[in-house]
């Protein structure tokens, strides 16, 4: 199965199984391109693109990245793992799920939900699926 395939099943499964979907994309943050999108409404490709390169911030911004720099100093640690691989961000109507691969850290997955989907739920559907996305069969 090819990457865009992965992608698009990914995205259907979001929509499928997460309570209260609003929509779903997946963002190459070493690229900071939006590979694909789903949404229940149409959203301008502008405000799209606004997602991508906010997502790549929220994950590899200068100040994250020292950040993360900083505990592996302060840990001793060489390797290339990252430290924020799941951030949740609550705006005035929504619910934003950022998910970062386990098995290719540049590959993130972007949920959001309405304000009224139970968090817990919102984690374990979305992990799930990112399950899926990892180990594609």
């Amino acid at each position: 199965m090819n990457l865009t395939q992965i992608v698009t099943n990914a995205l259907k499964a979001f929509r499928h199984d997460v309570p209260d979907y609003i929509g779903s994309g997946i963002v190459d943050i070493s690229t900071g391109m939006l590979l694909a999108v789903d949404t229940v409404d149409n959203h301008p490709r502008e405000i799209l693109d606004v997602v991508a390169a906010a997502t790549t911030d929220l994950f590899q911004g200068r100040t994250v990245v020292q950040v993360e720099e900083l505990w592996k100093q302060n840990r001793g640690t060489t390797d290339n793992r990252h430290y924020f691989n799941e951030i949740l961000v609550n705006s005035e109507n929504l619910v934003h799920l950022f998910m970062r691969s386990k098995s290719n850290p540049d590959i993130v997955a972007v949920v959001i939900c309405s304000r009224q989907v139970n968090i817990g739920m919102l984690f374990v559907q979305a992990r799930q699926v990112m399950r899926q996305l990892e180990n594609p069969r």
